[in-house]
C-alpha cells in the first residue's frame, strides 16, 4: 500500500548547526515528503540551509505559531511536526504509516531516545512508554491528519508548553495514538547545562504548568542559548 505524502514541518530559531542534518534525514526516509521550516526570525543562517532542501517561511518567534505558520504552507494531508533536532528513524516512520491505515487514529505522538544517552536520560525516556498527554513533549514530534488539525484549530500561541496544550486538546478530542516506536533527539541542551540540573528545572516548570500557572508566567526562565544549540 502507498505511503500518504507528508508535510514534515520543523520550527527553528538559530538552529544552522543542526538543520541541514535533520533534512537529509527526512528525505531519506521512503515516500512522498514535503519539508516546510517555519523560521522564527533567525540570525544565523539557519533559512539559508535549509533552502535547499526545505521549503522556508518566517512567522513571530513562538514554536506554536511557527508550527501553524508551516502548516498553512503545508500540501500534505498528513502533517509531522519535529523539532530541529529530533530524527526519525525509518522503522518508526513505518510505524507512523501502519497506524495511519486505521481511519480512526487521527494523531499521535512517538517515544523518546536520546543520542547520547545517559543512566538519567535512559529513565527519562523511558517515562515516555507511558501513555499520557502530559508527557508529549515537542521533542516526541506530533504527527496528525490535516482535516484534524485544523478541526481543533493547530496550536495556541503560548511561550512555552504549546505542545502539552496541543496534545490535552488532540487527546480529549479522541484518536490520539501513542506509539510504541521512538524519535531520537540531541542531548545538547543536557550537556551545555548538566544532566540532572536541566531535568529538575525542566520539573519544577512542568508542576506549575499542570498546577496552573500560566505559560506567560514561566517563559522567561526556560533558558535557550547558543552554547545549548552548539554543545
Amino acid at each position: 500500500m502507498p505511503k500518504p505524502r507528508v508535510s514534515v514541518i520543523i520550527p527553528t530559531l538559530n538552529e544552522a548547526e543542526c538543520i541541514t542534518r535533520t533534512l537529509r534525514r527526512v528525505h531519506a526516509l521512503p515516500g512522498s515528503i514535503e519539508c516546510i521550516v517555519a523560521d522564527g526570525q533567525s540570525e544565523d543562517n539557519t533559512r539559508d540551509h535549509a533552502a535547499p532542501y526545505a521549503t522556508v517561511c518566517t512567522s513571530p518567534r513562538g514554536r506554536g505559531r511557527q508550527m501553524n505558520a508551516g502548516a498553512a504552507r503545508a500540501t500534505a494531508s498528513i502533517l509531522l511536526f519535529l523539532h530541529a533536532d529530533t530524527t526519525v528513524p525509518p522503522a518508526t516512520w513505518n510505524t507512523m504509516h501502519r497506524a495511519l491505515r486505521n481511519a480512526s487514529v487521527q494523531a499521535g505522538t512517538f517515544r523518546l531516545a536520546f543520542d547520547r544517552p545517559t543512566p538519567l536520560l535512559r529513565f527519562y525516556a523511558w517515562c515516555t512508554r507511558l501513555n499520557w498527554w502530559g508527557f508529549a513533549f515537542g521533542d516526541r514530534g506530533l504527527f496528525i491528519r490535516r482535516e484534524h488539525f485544523e478541526t481543533v484549530g493547530g496550536f495556541a500561541p503560548l511561550p512555552i508548553f504549546e505542545d502539552l496544550d496541543m496534545a490535552r486538546r488532540l487527546y480529549t478530542q479522541g484518536g490520539f495514538q501513542f506509539l510504541d516506536a521512538p524519535v531520537v533527539t540531541s542531548a545538547r541542551r543536557f550537556r551545555a547545562v548538566g544532566t540532572l540540573r536541566q531535568q529538575v528545572h525542566n520539573a519544577r516548570l512542568w508542576l506549575h504548568y499542570m498546577t496552573g500557572t500560566s505559560p506567560w508566567t514561566l517563559a522567561n526562565t526556560y533558558r535557550y542559548d547558543d552554547a545549548v544549540r552548539t554543545a
